[in-house]
């Protein structure tokens, strides 16, 4: 996330130039002189920036100028825009007469300087994290997106007219991750928000909450871990890398703590646990119940891990001659989590004997009449409680399915194996 960007007007020259796109910051063009096509034309000061509010980056509206001594604001459209350059701004001239449209604020517009420069960013709790000490821009394409805020003390250097000692590095926060509040609420309270909330936060799937997390810097990374429920903490922290796991676990409270490793199968507890530093290991260890504790400390220990260690419980089972719509009502009653329905197992009458499987989303087109056993896949891929993790890796690799029954001789239903529970584990090894 940290960029570094000492250099004025550091990037290429931009499509009011020869070159498809530069990078500016906005300390860089406060009150720069504003010309109307050439120097010696000069019609003011870049007084602020107006930005229009949408995604995924908020675009340019346009350059604010007050002349102050009670004369008229005026707003110059960013199509007026020639060029932007270290000595000035270069604009055609207005429409009609010889003053632009005076400015007048609209919904959704935003401006830099007045609710931006300066502001406290809060975590979603309302605590303050940083100030925003310059806002980044990409110009591309003929417009100029806000694309970053820097909270470090270089942005305080630049704001100074200091930027060109390059005393600090700049620490750019994507704006993906910050939003202002209302312009009101920003003017009353000089703040700005994380902007994604905790209802958003459980709403992301738990692969792209993990690659949220694992961009973001330390102190904005535990803010937001820290602001998950301890299943969809569990879920993101499973999906993330081994250094952001490492990170994200190192400074974990120990209530919290307990509660995301609650929420986790002893194979990932297992494969958490495998890239940890020993002391970390150590202290979770003695958050898990004794059962759980052993089983794990054998899947460490073992040089070659069982099946029997890596199954779960979790799964759905059906009998042959059951309908589809009574197994649909069936599974909407289970309080199951999504992964542990992707496959129904259709068992014969004394129910644990594996006959078939039934891909849930095939289960949702099947009519309701119409029994299991005329709509399921047979025979059904396996494994034994005796295979190894080797075993189990080349079968997912093979057949790329989400989970995997396990069997005994008697071809008896005795678990499942899921994908995520042995493949992210061979991933990082």
């Amino acid at each position: 996330m940290a960029a570094d960007n000492g250099t004025k007007f550091k990037g290429m020259e931009g499509l009011h130039g020869s070159d498809p796109f530069r990078f500016l910051f906005f300390s860089e063009l406060l009150k720069l002189p504003v010309y109307k096509e050439k120097i010696g034309n000069r019609i003011g000061k870049l007084s602020d920036l107006v930005f229009l509010l949408k995604e995924p980056y908020p675009e340019v509206v346009g350059i604010y100028i007050e002349h102050g001594w009670g004369k008229p604001t005026e707003l110059i459209p960013w199509s007026k825009v020639i060029k932007i350059e270290e000595d000035g701004i270069f604009v055609r001239p207005p429409d009609e007469g010889d003053t632009y449209p005076r400015f007048v604020d609209q919904p959704g517009w935003i401006l830099m300087d007045k609710h931006l420069m300066g502001k406290t960013v809060l975590d979603i709790d309302g605590r303050r994290v940083e100030v925003v000490n310059d806002v980044h821009f990409l110009e591309t394409r003929g417009t100029l997106l806000l694309v970053h805020v820097d909270f470090s003390f270089g942005g305080f250097f630049r704001r100074w007219g200091l930027g060109r000692l390059e005393l600090v590095k700049s620490n750019l926060i994507s704006w993906k991750y910050v939003q202002p509040l209302s312009v009101e609420d920003a003017v009353a309270t000089d703040k700005v928000a994380l902007s994604v909330t905790k209802h958003q936060m459980l709403e992301l799937p738990s692969e792209d909450l993990a690659d949220f997390l694992e961009e973001l810097p330390g102190d904005e990374q535990q803010v937001l871990f820290s602001a998950l429920d301890s299943e969809k903490a569990a879920e993101a922290l499973m999906e993330a890398e081994p250094r952001a796991q490492r990170q994200i676990i190192a400074n974990l409270r120990e209530e919290k703590a307990r509660k995301i490793l609650s929420e986790m199968t002893v194979p990932q507890l297992a494969g958490l646990f495998s890239v940890l530093p020993h002391d970390d290991v150590t202290e979770l260890m003695a958050y898990l119940d004794s059962d759980m504790a052993e089983k794990v400390r054998e899947i460490l220990s073992e040089r070659e891990i069982t099946v029997r260690n890596l199954m779960s419980q979790d799964y759905l089972l059906a009998k042959a001659d059951e309908k589809a719509g009574e197994v649909l009502g069936r599974i909407r009653g289970t309080g199951l989590e999504p992964r542990s329905v992707s496959y129904i197992y259709v068992v014969n009458g004394d129910g644990r004997t594996l006959l078939g499987v039934v891909d849930l989303r095939e289960l949702v087109m099947t009519p309701d009449e119409v029994v299991m056993s005329e709509v399921m896949s047979s025979p059904v891929v396996s494994a034994e409680e005796d295979d190894v993790q080797d075993d189990i890796e080349e079968m997912f690799a093979k057949y790329h399915y989400r989970m995997i029954p396990v069997v005994d001789g008697q071809d008896r239903i005795l678990g499942v194996i899921y994908y995520n529970d042995v493949m992210k584990g061979a991933a990082s090894r």
